[in-house]
This record gives C-alpha cells, structure tokens and sequence, in this order.
C-alpha cells in the first residue's frame, strides 16, 4: 500500500471529482492498482462522485463510497437533516479499511477542508487521521489566491503534507487568471499545474474523456508522492 493521496479543495465545484478520475484513471492506465475513496457523498441521488470517477476508468472497482445522504449539504448537516447516525469513526474506520486493501489509494475530500463531517470533526480532520499527502484543487480565477493560500496554511498548521496546486479549468482570458498560477507558486512555495476546460460531467459529455485530459494535464504534480515512471 502507497500512502493514501487526498485530493482536496478550496470549496465545492471546484473540479475534485474531475482531477481525482484523472489521477485515477492515469494510474490505471500505468498499470498501478489505484483506486479512487469518496468518504461520504451527499445530494444522492443524482451526485454520485465515486460513480463518475469508476465511469471514468471503465471500472466499477476503480472507485468507492461506503455511505451515500440525500439532502446536498455538508455530511454532518446532510446526516442531522435526514434523521440519520452519522459518526466519525464509522468514516474513518471505512476509510481506513478501503485505504488497507488498496495499493494506491486516493481519496477524495468533501467540498472544502473546513466541511463539517460528522460530529465535531471536518474534512481536514480526516485527511491528518488517515496520514495523507494533499493534492490542492483550485479555481482559476478571482478571488482563488487568497482561498488557496488560506486551504495551504491549514494543511500546513495540521502537519498535513503538500504535493502540489492544481488550478482546475484555466483559461487565460483575464489578468487575474493569467497571473494566479505564478502568484500562487510564489505564495505557498509549491509546484502549481493548471487544467484548461474540459466540459461538464454530464451526459453529453463522455467521463473517460475528461479523465484522460485531466489525466495527461495534472500528471508531473504527483510525481513526488507516487512512483508514476513511465509516464
């Protein structure tokens, strides 16, 4: 077993799920046994995160969720909402289970760092138990310097890893966008990767594609964590 990846967020929308089937499905392809762990996901049915990422590589075992909330709102929140138990230890011990069978597990964080998860526990809070490496998935445009450096200073304040920026969606159409990547090189002091707009995860739009561009885009950021030779 590698040591497990978090790909994590400055908030939601931000394209985790996207960069994550893109990790995933890139691995794979290298002939690593990877697989994708989504801890919770709420707004079920329709999000289904860990159902894109496994559409994303062909695989239903590429990808995992052991506890799905219909309400669209934080775990913790979702759980309350829907007269449901939900516990921290059950997601961390299902995550830890997940993490222990999985030659190169990547899990994928819940909107934000600072996301209520269960209890008195957020998203960061897993990411330090579960000892991952963070991967940062951004937005490009304004407003993403001061959310990213912010997201950098918590990972750091908890002994939280940093391998790398990914700015999801970059199209240098403006000043702000165009300067970010830089910025936020000089900033946190980490490699930053951009991912230029690869559509919408939608029916029109085939998942394996995203994954692959995604794939091709993001792949130098993780060269540090997991052996990725070849390619």
């Amino acid at each position: 077993m590698s040591r497990p990846i978090a790909v994590v967020g400055t908030g939601t929308g931000v394209g985790k799920t996207v960069v994550t089937a893109g990790l995933t499905r890139l691995l794979r392809a290298a002939g690593y046994d990877a697989r994708a762990i989504k801890p919770a996901q709420t707004g079920h049915p329709p999000d289904d995160d860990a159902g894109f990422v496994a559409a994303a590589c062909d695989d239903p075992d590429a990808a995992t969720c052991p506890r799905y909330l219909e309400p669209a709102l934080a775990p913790r929140v979702a759980a309350e909402v829907a007269n449901e138990a939900l516990s921290y230890e059950s997601i961390r011990t299902a995550c830890e289970r997940e993490i222990e069978s999985t030659p190169v597990p990547i899990v994928e964080g819940i909107g934000g760092l600072r996301v209520p998860l269960a209890g008195d526990r957020e998203v960061i809070d897993l990411v330090a138990d579960l000892d991952a490496a963070a991967i940062v998935v951004t937005r490009s445009g304004l407003g993403t310097l001061n959310h990213t450096a912010l997201s950098i200073d918590a990972l750091e304040a908890r002994g939280i890893d940093v391998c790398g920026i990914v700015v999801n969606e970059y199209a240098d159409e403006t000043i702000a966008e165009r300067t970010n990547p830089d910025e936020l090189e000089r900033m946190t002091g980490y490699a930053v990767e951009t991912v230029p707009p690869l559509g919408e995860a939608d029916d029109e739009t085939d998942p394996r594609k995203l994954a692959a561009g995604v794939g091709d885009a993001v792949s130098p950021a993780f060269r540090d964590v997991i052996p990725l030779e070849g390619v």
